[in-house]
């Protein structure tokens, strides 16, 4: 039978111990403090940006993407469009000029098409090929591969890079990490500056940094932006995918055990073991993984591919073309790390097999819903009538009798030529029998402009009931009629 053993409760943690041990006949252990971290210090990442003397093939196509994307984001600013740039959102004029596409304020019907395409690609692509974009076109990748770059160049390889940080600083650090931050910070401020121009016509801006009278506020996002473009390019790099983007965290919801992603084949690779080539590892009963952690070193998030699935990873492919690369020099077949699905490795399905499993009903809906939307977006835009126009009433003289006993209404009339090309418009009104202008017809607006019109309305007064009376004020474009807006308005009469 056990003896009941009392131990006095203590506010003090350590005595609280002692106590438990003195009671249960043990020498009292002494009290030691846990530190917990709940964030992790960060543990560089030196990823290898090469296998072998060539690129593989995914990763020509990442660089392939590097240079289209840079070369439309850096290059489309400067790109003239009727004497004017070509892509431009105007905030200070409330415009967005796509080219030939004028699109105002009361247009964001446009935009909001334009966010439910991207949403709805985005969707899609995930859904068939996993994290496609972060991998090949997000702007965070793209710009830490150019960092990255850069940093090869003026540093060296893995190996240099890991010696040039270990060792204490010296001139030669120095002058290296001088000339590499340096380069980063003329990047990051181009891309800056870029970025403002599109929201700010690029060339008198450039004018204006050059004789030093940018306002302050074009130069405030000039360094905020090239700030934020050093600060997550050069320094954060993978952080930004695992901790600040959205995306890495809800990419789950949208995959799927039929979604393309990058994996490792387990069954076939398993056991590892740096034995001899292909003729000697059958006999060592290892599989064809050489365990020579290739596919670790190239990942630009540090994580192991073989693990299975991460939310890390960005699916470029890196990996990939590394093992594959390894493969190829043990005489072993390519296709260890692979873009496949978890279902293709659970049923060893083919090639077909993959890809009618990866066209799946939910691709469809996707594929349809996307398609639809697209069109009628483009439908909308080529059925687009480039003329607006409100109607205001003058609210200083409602209704008059004018000197032949007819009663009168004025109206400005807001006219919004949404094309570039300056039209002649006419103005006319029907509802009321012998309802007719009594100001000018006809008026002039310049191209991408609104114009104030005034607009006398003139009716007699046996045409006219009580109160308000129903009419119709038409606007229309003198070379082509078929511009025309008619927009409702009233007719007041005198009181009797």
């Amino acid at each position: 039978m056990n003896e009941a053993v009392e131990v006095k409760r203590s506010d003090d943690p350590a005595a609280r111990v002692a106590q438990a041990s003195e009671a249960a006949g043990e020498p009292a252990a002494p009290f030691r403090e846990v530190e917990i971290q709940l964030y992790a210090k960060r543990k560089e990442i030196y990823p290898r940006q090469r296998i072998g003397d060539a690129l593989g093939r995914f990763q020509k196509w990442r660089w392939l993407l590097v240079w289209a994307t840079q070369v439309v984001f850096y290059g489309l600013p400067w790109l003239q469009w009727n004497d004017r740039q070509a892509l431009l959102f105007d905030l200070a004029s409330r415009k967005f000029y796509l080219f030939s596409l004028v699109l105002w304020p009361q247009d964001i019907i446009y935009l909001t098409a334009i966010l439910i395409i991207a949403a709805l690609a985005l969707f899609l692509f995930t859904a068939v090929g996993g994290r496609l974009w972060c991998g090949y076109a997000c702007p965070q990748t793209v710009y830490t591969e150019i960092f990255m770059w850069i940093e090869k160049v003026i540093e060296g390889d893995r190996a240099r890079r890991m010696r040039l940080d270990q060792e204490p600083m010296s001139v030669r650090k120095f002058a290296l990490k001088s000339a590499k931050h340096g380069a980063w910070i003329a990047v990051a401020l181009w891309t800056g500056f870029t970025f403002v121009g599109y929201f700010t016509p690029i060339r008198p801006l450039l004018l204006e940094l050059v004789t030093h009278s940018v306002t302050g506020w074009s130069l405030f996002w000039i360094l905020f932006y090239g700030f934020a473009t050093y600060g997550n390019a050069g320094w954060m790099r993978e952080q930004v995918c695992k901790y600040m983007c959205p995306y890495a965290r809800f990419q789950s919801a949208m995959f799927d055990p039929d979604t393309l992603i990058v994996t490792y084949d387990g069954e076939r690779g398993e056991p590892r073991g740096a034995g001899s080539k292909k003729s000697g590892r059958a006999e060592l009963g290892l599989g064809d993984c050489l365990d020579c952690n290739l596919c670790v070193q190239v990942c630009p998030t540090g994580i192991d591919i073989r693990n299975g699935l991460q939310y890390e990873c960005i699916g470029c492919a890196a990996c990939i073309d590394a093992c594959d690369h390894v493969m190829e020099k043990a005489g072993l077949p390519k296709g260890l790390v692979r873009y496949s699905t978890q279902h293709a490795l659970q049923e060893r399905y083919a090639g077909a097999g993959i890809w009618r499993h990866v066209f799946r009903p939910r691709v469809f809906v996707y594929t349809g819903i996307l398609a639809t939307v697209t069109v009628a977006l483009f439908v909308a835009v080529a059925i687009r009538i480039p003329l607006k126009v409100d109607v205001i009433r003058d609210r200083g003289a409602l209704a008059r009798e004018v000197e032949d006993g007819r009663i009168e209404n004025t109206y400005r009339l807001q006219v919004m030529n949404t094309s570039e090309q300056p039209r002649r418009y006419v103005v006319s009104a029907t509802g009321l029998d012998g309802l007719q202008v009594a100001s000018d017809t006809a008026f002039d607006v310049s191209g991408a402009t609104t114009q104030s019109v005034l607009v006398r309305l003139q009716a007699s007064p046996e045409a006219l009931k009580p109160g308000s009376n129903k009419i119709t004020i038409s606007v229309a474009a003198v070379d082509d009629p078929s511009l025309k807006v008619d927009e409702k308005a009233v007719f007041l009469g005198l009181g009797r």
